[in-house]
């Protein structure tokens, strides 16, 4: 059995933030960790940074197919080495090897599985658009145990190589819902296991308002599945629509806002967690603006920009 682990880095990454990433990554036990890095500049600095700590680098002199073209280009480094399992960070991931051990063992018990991945959560709520997040991603984790569309942020797991192979669309804007459909549709699912996954969330409502926007923008590219789809189990065709329509309109969730003030409260135990609550009200303004101005985008073909998101 042999563990790579991928991790895409785009050209607005701080050098510090990469240093801390590897030095985390290192303490995972993987035959292989490659480091993909959108270069800034010629003579990125970041590069030999990376290489001189000690992990492989794939540097990239374009920014083609952003994302999804980063990990196709990892794929195609790793053809010689051909890894059973890819884990897919991200430079703001972090985890242990417990949860990593976990995702492979359910990968190799469930033959029909393409990739595995384990609960999220925020580890920088430091004001009120990242606490919000958190709150939110409660939700999100107990929706995941629901779903039979389980499609994990940034394909943020462990999966299998030879899937993997199958390839990243790098036309589409959330390459990860791209691929989780694609896999879902053909038959492959997707697992959710004990551990757990941590990440940062936005630090200002404008880095939410776009982050969610090209969100918003990849899911309206899936429509073009629909016949594929048609062929998917029934529960995953039902989770799938779902995901791309009641989303659409969150305002719909404001007048049950004030249900949260209990919760907030249980899970918290401070007064001054109430301040949750008015962010989850303007979260889910900020969450319609961000469809609404998806939607106009789409309709008018016009491409979302991929925007820095300043890191704790």
């Amino acid at each position: 059995m042999t563990l790579a682990i991928v991790v895409p880095v785009s050209p607005f990454e701080e050098p510090s933030v990469l240093e801390e990433s590897i030095k985390h990554v290192k303490k995972l036990k993987a035959d292989k960790i490659v480091y993909v890095i959108d270069k800034n500049a010629d003579n990125d600095e970041r590069v030999e940074m990376a290489r001189k700590m000690g992990v492989e680098v794939v540097a990239r002199a374009s920014r083609r197919g952003k994302r999804a073209g980063a990990i196709n280009d990892a794929i195609k480094y790793l053809s010689e080495f051909r890894p059973e399992f890819v884990l897919i960070m991200d430079v703001d991931t972090r985890t242990d090897e417990k949860t990593v051990n976990a995702c492979i063992s359910a990968l190799l018990a469930n033959p029909d599985a393409y990739i595995a991945s384990a609960r999220r959560y925020i580890y920088n709520a430091k004001n009120l658009p990242s606490e919000t997040v958190e709150a939110e991603y409660r939700l999100i984790n107990f929706l995941l145990s629901k779903s039979a569309f389980k499609q994990f942020n940034g394909m943020i797991g462990v999966l299998r190589y030879d899937i993997l192979c199958k390839g990243l669309n790098e036309d589409a804007m959330a390459e990860d819902a791209d691929f989780a459909t694609r896999m879902h549709a053909i038959g492959f699912k997707a697992l959710l296991v004990e551990g757990e996954i941590l990440e940062q969330a936005p630090l200002s409502w404008k880095d939410f308002y776009n982050q969610r926007k090209r969100w918003y923008f990849g899911g309206l590219q899936l429509w073009k599945y629909r016949k594929e789809i048609k062929r998917a189990e029934r529960s995953f065709r039902i989770s799938w629509y779902l995901a791309l329509t009641v989303t659409y309109v969150p305002i719909i969730m404001l007048p049950l806002l004030p249900l949260s003030i209990p919760l907030i409260l249980a899970y918290y135990r401070r007064i001054s967690k109430l301040k949750v609550f008015l962010g989850l009200i303007i979260y889910t303004f900020v969450l319609q603006a961000s469809a609404i101005s998806a939607f106009l985008d789409y309709i008018r073909k016009r491409e979302v920009e991929w925007n820095a998101i300043k890191r704790a």
